[in-house]
């Protein structure tokens, strides 16, 4: 029986509780309420949590504070959708108590975690609302401080905190009538209580095998064809000053293999980076330390040294962003949409940046920040186009450095058009945010896609395989073809105020028949300007746009 669990348990409890999650990502996914083929639940709290162990398994000290402080960062860079960014914020208020203990952590210290867990991610959303994962943490947490907080080891307590995650996982259909009408409870309270569940499996000793689970780490998201990096490093981030690189030739007869091996060890020592490969004949190295006159000396005991280079980083980090700031602008913009077409006209409306990303694929805070990074201006106003990543966004804010990230909640791509057009280079920052955000009022947008399962919603008794078209909101029409179900939308979504109906189809549409739509609708609707471009995003088959 545990009483207190140490730095290592605690290891061992993030690493468990990630690999039971993503065993059982799949089963988290299918309890998403809407039927479209979506960035799942399970899937972004998963990469999150995985996010998290890559920055934990790369730490190398066993201290409480550095082990939380990596799983803080890592889970915060890995953020993606809103399910994931609040797992990373209760990660993160559970590490800030925890990295303050020396060696271990009793119950009541670990009660005391829950409560900061709680509280800052609640404090992570704006509107927080209830029957999510938030009802299940805060349920956990308070019951844990009346009650948990009497048992006397570490297996009582998760055992009855536990059971009270369930029964609040069991009220949040009442507490959210959208997941009552489909007969679930919360996806996102599911991930939490799975996660929950692997840190009692690690101390109860339960097997769950997690030497995989780096393995299905995603790559970042990839930017739409745009190759030209800025180099934006910051002097306080070099370690180590000096890049040095040099051949050893004519290596001693008395130099063996081993010593090869045992010169790594030693550049290892001196600095990073380090490349030092060959045989008796000819050995390459290369080290950043801030002893390149050490790494020289080591070298000399094999043999004879041969084109050596030492290159300040330092200065060239000086002059990199001397130039930069030379060439900063005040202000940017950054977009994210899945789909070339949709991308191309974003830079068509001087966006600087567009990076992938949508329903299929929720990208992370850390993806967002390092595309912010990549653009040379002060001001970035950020364009989510969708709901399901804005909190990322507003978490990316954090991870920038020498740059403001102005998110405007845009939760679709027509909005972020309009927003973008709305840009004025001769305005300030303020002035621009205000307008972006006024210009989303001026924009209706719905999709269409199809169901990927059976369900009873909006009204609606949908079979896996029917068009359905909705808004931001809920299913609004349904039919057997994505041209009348486009039809559909539109009457129901269009009032009289409308005067422009464009049409973005995806990928998965012929250009004449987007064509023949668009005639059908603008014969439907003869006072509107009606329009198609070519999106080529996946999943919707049309994104429609009423202004």
């Amino acid at each position: 029986m545990h009483k207190t669990i140490n730095s290592t348990e605690f290891r061992k409890m993030i690493l468990v509780g990630a690999k039971l999650l993503e065993q059982n990502r799949a089963k988290v996914d299918a309890l998403n309420v809407f039927p479209v083929p979506d960035g799942d639940t399970g899937t972004n709290m998963s990469l999150t949590m995985q996010s998290a162990v890559k920055e934990l398994t790369a730490c190398p000290s066993n201290a409480f504070m550095e082990i939380c402080d990596s799983v803080s960062k890592g889970a915060l860079k890995g953020a993606r959708g809103n399910s994931g960014v609040i797992m990373s914020q209760i990660l993160r208020g559970i590490c800030n108590v925890l990295r303050e203990c020396q060696k271990e952590v009793d119950v009541k210290t670990f009660v005391k975690a829950l409560e900061s867990g709680t509280k800052v991610a609640y404090g992570a959303v704006s509107v927080p609302k209830e029957g999510t994962i938030l009802t299940v943490i805060r349920m956990m947490s308070e019951f844990a401080s009346k009650t948990g907080i009497k048992k006397k080891n570490f297996e009582d307590f998760f055992n009855v905190v536990l059971e009270e995650g369930e029964r609040a996982l069991a009220l949040t259909p009442e507490l959210l009538p959208v997941l009552k009408k489909a007969g679930v409870v919360d996806s996102g309270g599911v991930g939490l209580m799975t996660i929950f569940k692997g840190f009692a499996a690690a101390l109860s000793g339960e097997e769950i095998n997690t030497a995989s689970l780096m393995e299905t780490v995603s790559e970042p998201t990839d930017d739409f064809g745009d190759n030209s990096d800025i180099i934006n490093m910051d002097l306080g981030e070099i370690q180590y000053a000096y890049c040095t690189e040099f051949f050893i030739i004519n290596l001693k007869k008395s130099t063996t293999l081993s010593d090869i091996d045992r010169l790594r060890e030693r550049l290892m020592n001196l600095g990073d980076s380090v490349i030092c490969i060959g045989d008796l004949d000819l050995v390459k190295v290369h080290v950043h330390t801030n002893a390149p006159g050490k790494a020289l000396t080591y070298a000399l005991e094999l043999g004879e040294l041969d084109r050596p280079k030492i290159e300040n980083m330092l200065e060239q980090n000086r002059q990199i962003r001397a130039k930069m700031e030379a060439e900063k602008k005040e202000m940017g913009m950054l977009a994210i949409c899945a789909g070339t077409g949709l991308a191309d006209i974003f830079k068509d409306l001087f966006v600087d940046r567009v990076i992938e990303g949508g329903q299929t694929m929720n990208p992370s805070a850390d993806d967002i920040a390092t595309a912010a990074q990549k653009i040379n201006a002060e001001h970035i106003f950020v364009f989510p186009n969708n709901k399901n990543i804005i909190l990322a966004a507003e978490q990316a804010k954090k991870l920038v450095q020498n740059r403001t990230l102005h998110v405007i909640p845009t939760k679709n791509v027509p909005q972020g058009f309009a927003a973008a057009l709305e840009f004025n280079p001769e305005a300030n920052a303020e002035e621009n945010k205000t307008n972006m955000i006024h210009a989303l009022d001026n924009v209706k947008a719905g999709q269409v896609t199809h169901a990927v399962r059976t369900t009873t919603l909006n009204g609606f008794s949908i079979k896996e395989g029917d068009m359905i078209g909705l808004d931001d909101k809920k299913i609004l029409a349904k039919s057997a073809t994505p041209e009348e179900t486009t039809m559909k939308l539109i009457a129901r979504m269009k009032e009289d105020f409308h005067q422009v109906i464009t049409l973005y189809y995806g990928e998965d549409v012929k250009q004449e028949d987007a064509e023949a739509l668009c005639d059908k609708i603008a014969a439907a609707y003869p006072d509107c300007d009606v329009d198609f471009h070519s999106g080529g995003q996946p999943v919707y088959y049309y994104i429609i746009s009423l202004e």
